[in-house]
């Protein structure tokens, strides 16, 4: 019964898009070599280290500049940009590591091949991809069987977070119909259809989106046991959400919550703790060095373009609810909330000028080093909000208070996956990825954390 076409899963086509950047660059190299005069980059058993470092060099900065963004991976306009600031990084490092990689050629006209194949060799592979992997031949069709309530927000979440996942059609669960579903060319089938619109349609899988299970008619519940009997793939909403957006979507957790919070081990393995400790106090050393570097041109900056005090401190809520001071440098105009708290938006007229560049850049977080050697923070973990919005926000948006089980961070997953928070629904979406890291907390995930947040101070999406 289960439609056997082919479909690569998010984390299969990551995983493709990084064996042929490589494959292929590394193809055309070996190519250019052995066919033309060209010997500054030659793959021999001799010359491992190279190629090993190379492959390093093109997955670091291949994550940096997002060249594994399946959005952005989706379209050869967006993706262009992060092709040429990968290979120009790469190249830059490349070349001044000579002690880890050739000695610079005597003939400097190989370095600019070397630069032009590598970017030959992933545009040619990418086009590849777009016309191949990302068509419509390897999208994966669904048909969602859930409350009409719902299906805005799935078929967005979707639409967002997987490009190949293509929703084809709704059937609505619900006992007593109120009004048909119209969204965005979205046909509702009736319960009858579901055999025929998976044969028709060539259905791969069937996703279950409903806050009751009690809701689902015994019509189609028996249609579903017999699918399942058959093979046929069929997964629930928040499970599939949860796997494609990296979020875990609490605004449809019930009764049964428990089990979509098996939190990480991490949270209590000691020494994960110990070494992400050490590794806090390291980097905040490193941190608060680079900042008295920069703050002279701070200094001279806040003189000038803010005109008042360049520390501010504010409370905060940690770890356990425990309130601290959190220090930053002053972006906002004295006696900014005169009037009481209010967010922070996009644009901000309380942001002074200066301020705009610190927050862009990222400086105003400098301070913050301070707040992690204390042990106030750590590098990493969901952002610290202040004790209004979160005696606020925890009436409004369901375990709320989850995320302060585990120390708060200067950057985390929830900043790197998304924009400022500015509002309920953006505290909504941000919840959801504070979420998802303490329930999927490593050493692994962390390390994606740090490059993704080199993305955002690289490409200023600070506010």
């Amino acid at each position: 019964m289960a439609y056997t076409g082919i479909h690569f899963n998010i984390s299969e086509r990551k995983i493709l898009l990084r064996i042929f950047d490589i494959l292929s660059i590394l193809l055309i190299l070996y190519f250019i070599s052995n066919i033309f005069h060209f010997d500054y980059f030659t793959i021999t058993k001799e010359n491992w280290s190279w190629v090993l470092v190379l492959i390093l060099y093109v997955s670091i900065f291949g994550t940096v500049f997002e060249l594994y963004d399946l959005q952005k991976s989706s379209k050869i306009e967006k993706i262009s940009s992060g092709i040429v600031l990968t290979v120009s990084v790469t190249v830059l490092f490349y070349l001044l590591t000579p002690f880890f990689t050739p000695v610079l050629p005597d003939n400097r006209l190989q370095i600019v091949i070397f630069y032009f194949a590598m970017l030959s060799a992933l545009f040619i592979w990418r086009i590849a991809y777009l016309t191949f992997v990302v068509s419509p031949r390897f999208y994966k069709k669904v048909l969602i069987i859930g409350e009409t309530s719902n299906i805005e927000t799935i078929i967005e979440a979707f639409k967002n977070s997987d490009p190949n996942y293509k929703i084809v059609g709704f059937v609505n669960c619900e006992t007593n119909k109120l009004d048909s579903v119209k969204f965005n060319a979205i046909i509702e089938y009736s319960p009858k259809q579901i055999y025929q619109v998976i044969k028709d349609e060539n259905i791969s899988e069937i996703v279950i989106a409903s806050y009751n299970s009690e809701s689902i008619t015994s019509e189609i519940y028996y249609t579903l046991i017999k699918l399942l009997e058959e093979g046929f793939s069929i997964k629930e909403y928040t499970q599939v959400y949860e796997e494609m957006a990296q979020r875990i979507p609490v605004q449809f957790v019930g009764k049964d919550f428990y089990k979509y919070f098996p939190f990480s081990r991490s949270n209590q393995n000691k020494l994960y703790l110990f070494f992400l400790r050490i590794f806090d106090i390291l980097i905040s050393l490193f941190g608060i060095l680079i900042g008295i570097l920069f703050l002279p041109i701070i200094l001279i900056g806040n003189i000038l373009g803010n005109r008042g005090p360049l520390f501010y401190t504010q409370d905060r809520v940690g770890k356990n609810g425990k309130i601290f001071k959190m220090i930053k440098y002053r972006t906002m105009i004295k006696n900014a909330e005169q009037s009481g708290a209010v967010w922070t938006k996009k644009g901000d007229v309380r942001v002074t000028p200066f301020g705009k560049f610190l927050r862009y850049s990222r400086l105003d977080e400098i301070p913050q080093f301070i707040n992690i050697l204390k042990g106030d923070m750590s590098l990493i973990g969901p952002r610290p909000e202040r004790p209004f919005f979160v005696k606020e926000l925890s009436q409004m948006l369901p375990f709320y208070e989850t995320r302060h089980i585990i120390k708060p961070g200067l950057t985390g997953w929830a900043q790197v996956k998304t924009r400022y928070g500015s509002s309920v629904d953006d505290s909504l979406l941000k919840l959801q990825y504070d979420l998802y890291y303490i329930k999927h907390r490593s050493f692994f995930l962390d390390a994606n954390i740090l490059v993704k947040t080199l993305s955002t101070v690289i490409f200023f999406r600070g506010q």
